[in-house]
């Protein structure tokens, strides 16, 4: 007659292989979730593919620059400010625009504020113009977060409507936040940066390259 002791450590041992089996199955599972998650957004994917219409750090920000003829046409967006001001895209004419996407929860928002302020500041004064989209928060949010990291240029308050980010999602994916693009004097994307600023020369040189086209 086999021994009670012996078949009872079996079981025990097939019950914690089973466990085993099953606890590698849900991670499997969410693994496969989390690599569909982080899946390449497609400047990532044409620069794997070795295309040079962007390149992709280490990090995953990404930059893309748009040659005029490759552009679409201009993006007409409005709302109101986190100042209760009404914003309208054709007081913007004739000037290169920096469009900054973006909510006070957002780690790397913080971390590139004082760059965008920095280029912000350098080249108010020579035909640009910030304009912030914050695609989640209340005005007053907003505010303290403008006053807590020195902004001082304004944002569309988009949470509610979403109109803003739709215009852009139109022409140009807006797949992370935050994401910058660059407008030319038209009013049409000519860069786009996807994740947070590595450094304020990054979006320095887009917006240099941007004011020396031609209208």
């Amino acid at each position: 007659m086999p021994d009670p002791t012996v078949l009872s450590d079996r079981a025990g041992q097939t019950s914690r292989s089973r466990s085993r089996g099953l606890l590698g199955a849900a991670l499997a599972a969410v693994l496969a979730v989390g690599l569909t998650a982080c899946a390449p957004d497609p400047v990532a994917e044409q620069y794997l593919n070795g295309e040079d219409k962007g390149y992709v750090a280490a990090n995953g920000f990404t930059v893309l620059e748009i040659a005029p003829d490759d552009r679409e046409a201009p993006i007409e967006f409005s709302g109101v400010t986190e100042e209760g001001e009404d914003f309208d895209s054709a007081d913007l004419a004739g000037d290169v625009t920096v469009v900054n996407f973006w909510y006070a929860g957002c780690p790397p928002c913080r971390v590139e504020a004082a760059d965008l302020e920095s280029v912000w500041q350098d080249y108010q004064d020579e035909g640009v113009t910030f304009i912030g989209v914050n695609t989640l928060d209340e005005a007053d949010t907003a505010k303290a977060f403008a006053e807590t990291y020195g902004v001082t240029y304004p944002s569309v308050m988009d949470a509610k409507t979403g109109e803003a980010k739709l215009a852009f999602a139109r022409v140009i994916p807006i797949q992370a936040t935050p994401t910058t693009l660059v407008l030319d004097k038209q009013g049409r994307v000519a860069a786009r940066v996807l994740g947070e600023l590595e450094s304020a020369s990054i979006l320095e040189t887009l917006v240099k390259d941007a004011l020396a086209e031609s209208a």
